[in-house]
């Protein structure tokens, strides 16, 4: 029996046929794992002494057919291993199973509960501009003008399909007079505080979460909940037709100037075509919503190495479960794009906050869960 280092030197100085000479002329070299690459004579001399034949060495032929043989085994034991079995830990297969569970009872992507919810009035829309703005001060111009341009760049359209097979369109009108400008708030604060206590349920399921305490487990719903809610909106997100199918209900950000001006615009519209560009397994979006949900730096969390282990432990499940599951190379900067995209994601994060709070500034519309999720005083 011998190392693989020692086997591979004696096959290189067998095939040259080399006269090797110890360069301390003693011939007697103690050869150890240290010292065997201080003299190649010696070592030679050992290898031949423990029995080593040159006669014994395979041909190149044969190492070849080895190496194919070795391959093809591999393959097949693969093919014959359960889909996520080779390599992901009980712990970690447990974690997953966890928050499969907790994703399928928290969330319904027919949307059918979603049923109490306002729908913008094509006429005689009673979302008037505050009298304030009717003849405003330069201050009030300034707000008045940062929030036009906020939500221009939202605009959405809205079909709703009624269980009788009617189909209703409503298509944001152009807003001369900045009248109809916040019709369809209602509706998107109705469905953002659906979306929302589905995520918050989503968290108590977890054991993780629960372990936390309270003000921990709050301050990281108030943290994560938008992420959350477009990890979730992406997987009924169709980048073909641009469209967000919720069940009954579809809606597609308006694009005034035509073409894809509006992808290089809303950075929200953006992060969905790339996200769904890497067509992610179920379990990958799950994995997703728990790192972006443990997150130790978000304000208020106490206890921050805690969260921070919890989320490592989440991340690595991920990373082992891209490897068990998708084929190399061509997924090999999967994990990679998949944590650029939380990045991504958190910064649009920051930016959403700060637009909600300019628009309920203005034009108070937020419901009062999504007041205490963005912590939006009612004065």
């Amino acid at each position: 029996m011998t190392c693989e280092g020692c086997k591979g030197f004696f096959r290189r100085a067998m095939k040259r046929n080399a006269r090797l000479r110890c360069p301390f002329r003693k011939g007697t070299c103690e050869i150890t794992q240290t010292t065997r690459r201080q003299c190649q004579a010696c070592r030679l001399r050992k290898c031949l002494e423990s029995g080593m034949k040159k006669e014994m060495i395979m041909s190149d032929a044969a190492v070849e057919q080895r190496r194919a043989l070795i391959r093809r085994k591999k393959r097949e034991q693969t093919g014959m291993q359960p889909l996520g079995a080779k390599g992901l830990t009980e712990e970690q297969r447990t974690m997953i199973r966890e928050l499969m569970d907790a994703q399928m009872k928290t969330f319904d992507t027919t949307f059918s509960h979603f049923k109490d919810f306002r729908l913008p009035e094509v006429l005689g829309s009673g979302h008037e501009i505050p009298e304030s703005l009717q003849t405003p001060s330069v201050e009030e111009a300034t707000k008045w003008s940062q929030i036009r341009e906020d939500l221009c760049s939202l605009k959405v359209s809205l079909k709703l399909r009624g269980e009788d097979g009617s189909i209703w369109n409503y298509k944001p009108p152009v807003a001369a007079s900045g009248k109809e400008i916040f019709s369809l708030l209602p509706h998107m604060a109705d469905m953002s505080t659906y979306m929302f206590k589905g995520i918050i349920n989503f968290a108590k399921v977890i054991s993780y979460f629960r372990d936390l305490p309270i003000e921990d487990q709050i301050s990281l719903l108030k943290g994560a909940a938008f992420e959350l809610c477009q990890l979730r909106f992406n997987t009924v997100f169709n980048a073909e037709t641009g469209t967000w199918e919720c069940g009954r209900l579809s809606y597609c950000l308006e694009d005034p100037a035509g073409g894809f001006q509006q992808l290089l615009l809303e950075p929200v519209l953006k992060f969905h075509y790339m996200l769904k560009k890497l067509q992610l397994h179920k379990e990958e979006y799950v994995l997703m919503q728990a790192i972006s949900l443990f997150s130790p730096d978000r304000p208020g969390v106490e206890q921050r190495s805690v969260v921070d282990q919890l989320q490592e432990r989440f991340a690595i499940a991920l990373k082992a479960y891209i490897e068990c599951n998708r084929p190399q190379p061509g997924h090999r900067f999967l994990f990679l794009k998949i944590m650029a995209m939380l990045t991504e994601l958190r910064s649009i994060n920051a930016q959403h906050t700060q637009r909600l709070l300019r628009i309920h500034d203005i034009h108070p519309f937020a419901t009062p869960l999504m007041q205490e999720l963005f912590s939006i005083s009612e004065s």
